[in-house]
């Protein structure tokens, strides 16, 4: 692992619009992009993270050479489909390109995933298998995966946090699916187009299961309407199981009920994706560049 003497500076790319970003804070006490950053200071307590708002109309985002200006970039989630071409969409993707072409490591969670696809000229739909609910199951690095140091520390199967109906159906071209499953085929990747590398996740490592069970919260009509739950009561049973594990993830009882492990539960495995992208491509990119 490279030292760096001072401070990463990072960015996170909040691609929520305002009123998704409120909700999100009304339900869980910050909006994404804070909590995304949270997540990354849990890891690297020093450095700097700024949060830019590309959904919002007029945005002041940085430019090349502000983008070029950071060590690594995340991208969060978003509430939106990157198939419905309005401006708060083309806005990211625009975004998106610029970051590529700033050569800055940039990692992207979800929606960060289909955004750096889409930017690089891949394709996304909705998934016909339907949505991923609560946490990617049986997620398996492929033979690149499994060499590849995203993925490092990672077994040959586990579970993640997702919430999504969105997937990548076609790569853009210089991509290495490095993980599927049964519901995605590309759960992990690394893309390189316009001089800049990507690595992206179709889960979130980043959540919390109090964060998971915030977001479910207010998608208990989906859960019901798309046959993940039975009623209102099985729902909100389901929710207060998950707000039990994030208190406390030592409850057996409620980690074996649910099919969870350590991979999801312990707050240091959750983030192997964060935590490789900091030491694997933002330390040495910034020791390449005489910035340490």
């Amino acid at each position: 692992m490279l030292h760096v003497s001072r401070p990463l500076r990072l960015l996170v790319v909040d691609g929520n619009t305002r009123e998704q970003r409120e909700n999100h804070a009304a339900g869980y006490g910050s909006q994404p992009g804070e909590a995304y950053a949270d997540s990354i200071r849990g890891i690297a307590p020093d450095c700097i993270t700024d949060i830019c708002l590309p959904a919002d109309a007029g945005a002041n985002l940085p430019d090349g050479s502000g983008l070029a200006s950071y060590d690594g970039i995340f991208l969060t989630g978003s509430h939106l489909h990157i198939y419905n071409l309005e401006p708060s969409v083309t806005q990211q993707i625009e975004l998106m390109r610029a970051i590529y072409e700033s050569g800055t490591p940039s990692f992207g969670s979800c929606w960060g995933i289909q955004m750096g696809a889409v930017a690089a000229g891949g394709t996304v739909t909705a998934n016909p298998k339907g949505r991923e609910v609560g946490f990617a199951r049986k997620i398996a690095p492929t033979e690149a995966g499994r060499k590849h140091p995203l993925l490092a520390g990672r077994p040959a199967s586990f579970d993640a946090p997702a919430i999504h109906l969105d997937t990548i159906v076609t790569p853009p071209g210089d991509t290495t699916v490095l993980a599927s499953n049964a519901y995605s085929d590309v759960q992990a990747v690394e893309i390189n187009h316009g001089g800049g590398t990507f690595w992206g996740v179709q889960y979130h490592p980043e959540f919390p299961l109090g964060q998971v069970a915030s977001i479910l919260g207010r998608m208990v009509p989906i859960l019901i309407a798309e046959g993940f739950r039975r009623d209102e009561a099985s729902a909100e049973s389901w929710l207060a199981d998950l707000r039990a594990l994030d208190a406390d993830p030592a409850r057996q009882d409620l980690a074996w009920a649910h099919g969870l492990d350590a991979e999801v539960l312990d707050a240091e495995k959750r983030v192997t994706e964060l935590r490789n992208f900091l030491n694997h491509r933002v330390k040495p990119h910034v020791s390449a560049r005489g910035r340490a």
